[in-house]
C-alpha cells in the first residue's frame, strides 16, 4: 500500500482476500492495530457493544485470537442485529 496513508478496513481487506499468504507488512499492521481497536470496545461493552459491518468483518479475520465468552456473544449480537445480505460481510 505504501506509508500514503490512504489505507482503509476495505482495502486492507481486499488485499488479504486477494494475497493471504503475501499481505504486506503495513497492511498487516493496520489490520493488528484495527482489531485491536475493536476488542478494546468489545471489553469497554461486553455486554453491549455492537459491531459495525467493518468491524465485523477484521474481527471475524482474527476470530480464532479472541475464544472467549465475550467474543462470542460480540458476534451473537452482530448478527442479530445486522439487516444486510450476508454475502456482503467478511472475506466472502
Amino acid at each position: 500500500m505504501g506509508s500514503n496513508g490512504h489505507l482503509t478496513i476495505q482495502t486492507a481487506l481486499n488485499t488479504v482476500k486477494q494475497s493471504p499468504s503475501t499481505v504486506d507488512p503495513e497492511t498487516q499492521n493496520y489490520l493488528d492495530a484495527r482489531v485491536r481497536e475493536i476488542w478494546g470496545r468489545i471489553q469497554a461493552q461486553p455486554e453491549t457493544y455492537v459491531l459495525t459491518k467493518d468491524e465485523f468483518a477484521v474481527f471475524n479475520l482474527y476470530r480464532k485470537r479472541f475464544a472467549n465468552p465475550d467474543a462470542d456473544k460480540a458476534v451473537r449480537r452482530f448478527w442479530d442485529h445486522y439487516r444486510g445480505d450476508p454475502r456482503d460481510v467478511g472475506l466472502n
